[in-house]
């Protein structure tokens, strides 16, 4: 079953059942106090929500306590269609949807005129929308008509496309693998706003600790810390004394000349390349002046509250479906800094990462039998060295690497190619469908952005560069395919953890491209470690299907996520 639900103001709302194909099959029902009457369908049958924006309804429904198990989120949906149909750069919001369906001046995806949260997702009346009958008239027909283009599939632009099965294929998505994507990407769109809710254990003190550890006490205002200052003096001195700025490219680059060093910029890898005593602590100096920046105290004191991080996640952020984020850097949490995530007294943190997650991608993907018996043992990079690079691990992956991301890695690639055919296969066959313009898809269907009008008048360079961008997004995306639906997957066993804000039972708290962290009590990991588990198979089944290709989790309970690699 399926409901749709638009919120009005006062904490009004309407529903209304919709069929799987998206046809009402109810009359409107008015609701004085909307969380309530989600409330009481969820627990009588908990319905498929369809709304326009999860991250725009639902975090209000977790502030009055009530949490859903599944959604269909309209947005999120029409991005993933749009992209299928070659339409990249469209806008996707659900105003954008709706006045696409009737025919009305489309409108950006920034143009809505209520924050996040509040009641009026967009402008009515510029959309002919003058009251909630309307606007959830407006969600189901936006639905109906996703509803349709997910049952006929979409059809692919491009001169090809490298289909998640094997090999180059005829231009048609596949409506069950699409479907698996849109009901993914909802979930997790679910499982971002109940992680904001519940936020992420992290303790003010430790984190105080680990700068003033790096950076010295905590400086005034406006000032640099004791450490940078320091690091400052010793890189002037190390120039004969001269005053400087460490964060001026344009003295830097003076004072190098000076000394005899022309260099083209003064990043990193270009100064480990220079041999002159300031190197090292101008290396040590822009680690932790991006630390301060990024991590310090500042953002100790806009990020933390009540001991918890409570992270703004963006599912499918990223055109691979990695998520972003709207600031607060989650998903670059500084190793240093992980020993703030400390568990709750008498809980743990269960954290499942995926191992050597792209590569057994690529053997799914490709059907390769070889690289699919080198990915069943533990380590996939020390079973292909055995198998075809006379036991040396590094050279074994450095080719494999090179075949996924693109590169010259001469006699390397070639004993790969000899010895894996369809893997190799594989990924240049996306590379050449990238090259000439094609699109290239994931195993569900996620499709590469279309090329720039830049890109279509260009050649050479340009064109194998494209090559090697869509060589890895069957690659990347299709393992942020699994990861999605890993994260719905362990998200769906774990069930009703208890009240958002503060849930008594496990609960998500952290995702990051192939890891996720259950904040746990003692009693619960066992359970939950071997949930985890079951889940990466379960995922591997309904991604892949009948594969003999395996994705083993390392699974780690810890008190402090500082404690993991």
């Amino acid at each position: 079953m399926r409901v749709a639900v638009v919120e009005e103001a006062e904490g009004r709302g309407l529903l209304q059942a919709v069929a799987d194909d998206g046809a009402p099959k109810g009359p409107v029902e008015q609701a004085r106090d909307l969380a309530a009457a989600v409330a009481e369908r969820e627990r009588a049958s908990q319905p498929r929500w369809v709304w326009a924006a999860t991250a725009e309804l639902y975090p209000g429904l977790l502030r009055a306590g009530v949490r859903v198990d599944r959604c269909h989120d309209l947005s999120l949906a029409e991005g993933i269609l749009l992209a299928a149909d070659g339409r990249w750069g469209e806008p996707r919001s659900f105003p954008a949807a709706l006045a696409r369906l009737r025919g009305l001046p489309v409108p950006d995806d920034d143009a809505r005129a209520a924050p996040a949260g509040q009641p009026a997702l967009f402008d009515h009346h510029r959309l002919g929308l003058p009251d909630g009958a309307e606007l959830l008239e407006g969600v189901v027909a936006v639905h109906a008509d996703q509803q349709r283009r997910l049952a006929g599939g979409v059809r692919g632009a491009g001169a090809g496309w490298v289909r998640g099965t094997a090999g180059v294929g005829s231009g048609w998505a596949s409506a069950g693998g699409l479907g698996l994507l849109v009901a993914a990407e909802s979930a997790g769109a679910l499982a971002a706003a109940e992680m904001a809710a519940a936020g992420l254990p992290w303790r003010p003190e430790v984190h105080d600790a680990v700068l003033t550890e790096l950076l010295g006490p905590r400086p005034r205002a406006g000032t640099a810390p004791p450490r940078l200052r320091e690091l400052s003096d010793r890189i002037g001195a190390a120039f004969g004394g001269q005053p400087l700025n460490p964060d001026s490219p344009a003295q830097l680059l003076r004072a190098f000349a000076a000394a005899g060093a022309r260099l083209p910029s003064t990043r990193s890898h270009v100064l480990r390349g220079v041999d002159h005593p300031a190197v090292p602590l101008l290396l040590a100096y822009k680690e932790l002046s991006r630390l301060h920046a990024a991590y310090g105290w500042s953002w100790l004191d806009a990020w933390v509250a009540g001991g918890r991080f409570r992270p703004e996640f963006v599912p499918g952020g990223v055109v691979s479906g990695r998520w972003a984020t709207r600031g607060g850097g989650a998903l670059q949490i500084p190793h240093a800094l992980r020993r703030a995530v400390v568990a709750d007294p008498g809980w743990a943190l269960v954290v499942a990462d995926a191992s050597q997650l792209e590569p057994r991608v690529l053997a799914a993907l490709s059907g390769d039998e070889g690289l699919a018996a080198a990915a069943a043992g533990g380590d996939l990079y020390a079973a292909l060295a055995a198998d075809a690079f006379a036991g040396d691990r590094a050279r074994a992956k450095t080719a494999l690497l090179a075949a996924m991301y693109g590169g010259d890695v001469g006699p390397l690639m070639a004993v790969l190619r000899r010895r894996f055919p369809a893997a190799v296969g594989y990924v240049e066959a996306a590379a050449r469908t990238g090259e000439q313009g094609g699109l290239v898809r994931s195993r569900l269907g996620r499709t590469c952005p279309a090329p720039s009008a830049g890109w279509l008048a260009a050649t050479g360079a340009s064109a194998r560069d494209r090559g090697r961008f869509t060589r890895n997004f069957v690659v990347q995306a299709s393992a942020a395919d699994w990861a999605l639906v890993l994260l719905a997957t362990v998200r769906r066993r774990l069930g009703d953890p208890g009240p958002p804000a503060r849930p008594t039972g496990p609960h998500l708290v952290f995702f990051q491209h192939d890891e996720v962290v259950v904040h746990c009590p003692r009693a619960d990991v066992e359970r939950v470690a071997a949930l985890v588990g079951d889940a990466a198979d379960e995922s591997g089944r309904l991604v892949f299907g009948d594969t003999g290709v395996r994705f083993p989790l390392a699974v780690a309970v810890v008190d402090s996520y500082g404690d993991t690699k």
